[in-house]
């Protein structure tokens, strides 16, 4: 019946969960409240203020619209209630940094080879009881409030707030954004090979999604004419050395200092460090491909899985020189198809080095034994120093820290830092090894990507589907073992740098008679290298750097800043 103003009059018990307003005249406005529901909003807005979400107000806004339209039959509200279960669910989801849909039907064929044991740690991860706890705290408070408060409209009015806010505070965004935004298209008839990428993109137009779109378009149609020649011909008299391009897996700059071997002996037999490289993207098979095809300009991730020009091939540059091309590395190369992908978009035409007797102290995380580093080196400097060949490149590729690896004797999980110190001292004493035998060598040492050993906001600890810049930027570093000049102080580039500076360091070497020189001209070596702005990409999401921040895009929807 009316109340004492001629309005409706709410009904049913005080419990949050069947309070609703109804209207005698009609059925249709018998309005139910959110109910249990707004737990589930009330938990976003608590993980959107903590910046655990890629929040999208609209859908949200729908959704709790067809939890409360007034439906004039019961069995419609039960039905309604069982739909909105998955739907709810499905939102949340939506709503999160997990992997997408593209993403995991990529990624889906070979997460099924991971042992149980790797299962169980990743379910462990995935787990933090402090967001439990706190989950748990809301509840109770939501229940204790609720005797006295209405959280439907409040609910409701945040919503519609977190949706129109944005456009209110900048109705003409997108309008502007594009009339800001000036590419200069304009060209010189004669420029060099290589050039410094910021004087070809411009980031002073506003982050705006369409900006950033335009940027992101940019900057792969320019990378798509930069190109490095390689000499035509070594010089003459130019004393003979081979290239080791090492690949470590997972391996960044965050996981040294969370491992706290910033200061490891290693790192003094580099003659370059690179201090801002990014390798482009967060997994092994694309990073290998982008090394192999550093002679080229970055391409999206899509262009990686097309057949390349062969002058962008690094390896079938030296190869052009004379330098003897081999592969060695310490697994199978079968996960995910790697090696396979490595010979059918990078060229890698040629059989890995035999493995046969190495020793074994790891086992990966699909069971698949790992060989010791040191064990690889050996026998590639044995065969080296009985092969013939004047010159040599070789691609060492290393899955040692790869996440999910185990000690074989015990089958416990290896700790990250105990594996990575291993592998330094490997590493270490391998060139040190170089060193005393007089072999002229300029190692490469290029990190394939992060572990993620910390995790972040947007992914937990071991998840890489985002290639955040933690994961990303990696210690890229050269040294020049054997030389005739003196080793000196370690020189660092300090200015953003890609593939495509290692494929020039590496022809300028080529192009020089940098081992038989008494001093090295660091000038001309170093000078002038090519840059290459911040943007990383996986299947489905995108991060660039763009104005001194992170910017992400996931799928085809809008650019958001990165979470910090």
């Amino acid at each position: 019946m009316p109340g004492p103003f001629g309005g409706p009059t709410i009904t049913g018990d005080s419990s949050p969960m069947t309070r609703h307003v109804s209207d005698a005249d009609s059925p249709w406005l018998d309005w139910h409240g959110l109910g249990g529901w707004n737990v589930y909003f009330l938990a976003k807005f608590a993980l959107l203020w903590g910046g655990y979400l890629n929040f999208h107000p609209l859908i949200n806004l729908v959704f709790a619209a067809f939890l409360i339209f007034p439906l004039p039959r019961a069995g419609w509200r039960r039905a309604r209630h069982w739909l909105a279960l998955p739907v709810g669910a499905g939102i949340f989801y939506h709503d999160t940094w997990l992997p997408g849909i593209e993403s995991i039907r990529a990624q889906g064929s070979q997460v099924f080879s991971f042992t149980l044991d790797y299962w169980a740690e990743l379910l462990g991860r995935f787990i933090n009881w402090e967001m439990v706890g706190a989950g748990f705290v809301l509840l109770t408070l939501y229940l204790f409030i609720a005797q006295w408060l209405r959280f439907t409209p409040w609910i409701l009015l945040a919503l519609l707030w977190l949706w129109v806010s944005p456009q209110v505070s900048n109705p003409f965004a997108s309008s502007k954004g594009a009339s800001e935004h000036v590419v200069n298209t304009s060209r010189e008839e004669t420029r060099p090979s290589v050039l410094p990428m910021e004087e070809q993109l411009d980031q002073s137009a506003p982050p705006t999604n369409e900006n950033l779109n335009a940027y992101l378009d940019d900057f792969y149609r320019e990378e798509q004419e930069r190109l490095v020649h390689f000499p035509e011909s070594l010089p003459a008299q130019a004393t003979p050395f081979d290239v080791l391009i090492i690949n470590v897996c997972s391996l960044a700059w965050r996981d040294v200092e969370t491992s706290g071997l910033t200061g490891h002996p290693v790192w003094s037999h580099f003659d370059i460090r690179f201090n801002r490289f990014n390798s482009a993207t967060s997994y092994s098979g694309p990073s290998s491909i982008r090394l192999l095809r550093a002679s080229c300009g970055q391409t999206s991730h899509q262009g990686l899985y097309v057949t390349a020009p062969k002058q962008c091939l690094l390896f079938e540059n030296l190869a052009q020189l004379g330098f003897a091309k081999q592969v060695a590395m310490d697994h199978s190369g079968d996960f995910g198809n790697y090696l396979t992908g490595l010979q059918q978009y990078a060229g890698l035409d040629v059989t890995p080095m035999d493995k046969k007797g190495l020793a074994h102290d790891l086992a990966s995380f699909d069971g698949e034994p790992i060989y010791r580093g040191d064990a690889l080196f050996g026998r590639w400097l044995n065969e080296r120093t009985q092969s013939q060949a004047a010159r040599n490149v070789t691609f060492f590729n290393l899955i040692a820290l790869h996440d999910g690896n185990r000690y074989v004797a015990s089958r416990q999980i290896a700790p990250y830092k105990a594996r990575l110190k291993t592998l330094l001292d490997q590493l270490d004493d391998f060139m040190t090894m170089l060193e005393q035998s007089g072999r002229k060598v300029a190692v490469v040492m290029v990190p394939e990507h992060g572990a993620a050993l910390t995790g972040d906001k947007m992914q937990m600890a071991g998840l890489r589907d985002i290639p955040s810049p933690s994961i990303t930027q990696v210690p890229v570093g050269v040294a020049l073992l054997g030389t005739k000049a003196p080793h000196e102080a370690t020189r660092n580039v300090d200015t953003p740098s890609s593939f495509l500076a290692v494929s020039e360091l590496v022809s300028r070497l080529v192009g020089k008679d940098v081992f038989g020189s008494e001093t090295i001209d660091w000038d001309a070596l170093l000078g002038d290298l090519p840059q290459t702005p911040s943007v990383s990409e996986n299947q489905g999401s995108v991060v660039i750097e763009y104005q001194g921040k992170y910017h992400i895009k996931l799928g085809q929807g809008d650019w958001v800043p990165y979470p910090q």
